[in-house]
């Protein structure tokens, strides 16, 4: 029997090389060990396991029996079948079949990453702590931060080929159970054969799964979850990526960075208005430039009309095709240096912004204007990190409106894009809020932030069972 059972977890694992199956006597009865190399700790196995439950005396075997005679504190658990069991097996574990009986035994061995900066969110001031592939580890820092019986953790698995852990952690006396339950029935229906990251379970469990607009937040940090947590989300962890997903989402929190709230409020303010400069300029600014050249050139200074004109006489293309010209360049670019490694991207950076666009320049292709509002387009682009992909796909709607119509195509964009991000919902909450619908109490932490004793209440746009956050006392 016993090697009837090695040959069958042989041939269902395709004979593969890295599944070990040791032949083995526990309490006195034929068994077998049965791990993959590399996802279990072979000397705890023997120490733990093979050695002292070969010299255990003969007797019956059951869960009890195995944990008592065992020199090993690893989780044991008994399985019904063959299948559980070779589940098990791919799921890192040891499985010890004896007396027609499997259990498992967990005895992880793999590398992790050490828990270290996240170089997508470097921080001068806060903590520096980032996410990293366990999902195990992710909840420690959660757990390490959030110091209460009330967060809790659902384990889900997703994916029919993978079975990719999923966590769903909320605050029990905070969250909306609506949502939760929300979040947990479409993870719960996923059905698809292997979740990669956790963009996968994002882009699959949004309410608005087509919109060019992000539906799902994500962060890299533990603080940052801790404290979406302590507003009322929730925030899902997927095995195998640093990158926390955080429900319900707001338009507003690509302003938002996690450095604000460890600086004073004004500065936090003064830097929240650059990023709206910075976003208004990166969409709006070359379709602007495209409507003033095609069609309004008679609302520039007389002065600046003429530098204008002699930087742009002799361009061969129209504005509207030398801009859109300049931002797919810009694109290329952007595109060949992130895929590009590390110090060759650089170098191709430098290439492209100096060489590249100097030259063309020089050779009457491009215009300098165009050149320089790109830059700035580009630049203004960054302040968002949140909202790159979005961002970069309207500047071309409005480009293309601003080159048909004018102020009057810029104006109708702006318009219906503005319509349809208020009628964007996300698990119940307004996408466009607290602004539209304007919340009054949350207002406090928009494009302007109110200092830290005024923030008394969690965000009234994001459905919670609790809004009091902190209660006030008198300063003496």
């Amino acid at each position: 029997m016993r090697e009837q059972i090695k040959r069958q977890l042989q041939y269902d694992f395709g004979q593969s090389f890295d599944l070990i199956v040791v032949p083995a006597v526990v309490c006195g009865h034929d068994a077998l060990y049965a791990y993959l190399a590399g996802l279990s700790d072979r000397n705890l196995l023997e120490q733990g396991l093979l050695i002292p439950l070969a010299a255990a005396p003969c007797c019956a075997i059951d869960t009890q029996t195995l944990a008592g005679n065992a020199r090993s504190s690893a989780p044991l658990k008994a399985l019904a079948d063959i299948a559980e069991a070779e589940q098990a097996i791919a799921n890192g574990e040891v499985v010890l079949w004896v007396e027609d009986a499997f259990f498992s035994f967990l005895l992880p061995q793999f590398d992790k990453r050490a828990v270290a900066e996240p170089p997508t969110s470097a921080v001068i001031k806060g903590p520096r702590e980032g996410f990293g592939e366990d999902i195990g580890q992710n909840v420690t820092l959660l757990r390490r931060r959030v110091k209460d019986k009330c967060l809790v953790v659902k384990h889900l698995t997703v994916g029919r080929v993978t079975h990719t852990a999923v966590a769903v952690c909320f605050l029990s006396t905070i969250a909306d159970s609506h949502v939760v339950d929300e979040v947990v029935r479409r993870i719960e229906a996923i059905d698809i054969d292997g979740v990669v990251d956790s963009a996968y379970v994002g882009q699959l469990i949004t309410d608005n799964p087509n919109s060019i607009f992000t539906q799902f937040s994500t962060a890299e940090k533990p603080d940052i979850v801790t404290a979406k947590i302590l507003e009322g989300r929730v925030a899902v962890l997927v095995d195998g990526s640093p990158m926390v997903i955080t429900l319900p989402c707001l338009l507003i929190e690509g302003f938002q960075d996690s450095e604000d709230y460890y600086r004073g409020n004004k500065r936090t303010t003064f830097l929240r208005v650059i990023r709206l400069i910075g976003i208004l300029l990166a969409v709006l600014l070359p379709a602007a430039y495209v409507a003033v050249q095609e069609y309004h050139y008679q609302v520039l200074p007389l002065k600046f009309l003429v530098t204008v004109v002699n930087a742009t006489n002799g361009v061969p293309f129209s504005p509207t095709i030398e801009m859109f010209i300049v931002l797919i360049l810009f694109e290329i670019l952007n595109e060949a240096s992130v895929r590009m490694p590390k110090y060759v991207g650089m170098a191709l950076s430098i290439v492209g912004a100096v060489v590249l666009g100097e030259t063309a320049v020089n050779a009457g292709l491009l215009s300098s204007p165009a050149v320089l509002v790109m830059a700035l387009s580009a630049i203004g682009l960054y302040t968002t990190p949140e909202h790159i992909g979005s961002l970069g796909l309207l500047r071309f709607v409005f480009l293309v409106m601003a080159g048909l119509f004018g102020f009057v195509g810029l104006l109708i964009c702006t318009l219906v894009m503005v319509c349809y991000v208020v009628t964007l919902t996300n698990y119940g909450a307004a996408y466009a809020g607290p602004i539209a619908p304007f919340v009054a109490v949350d207002a406090k932490d928009t494009f302007v932030k109110a200092s830290l004793d005024k923030m008394t209440t969690r965000p009234f746009s994001i459905p919670n069972r609790n809004h009091v956050r902190m209660r006030r006392r008198d300063k003496r």
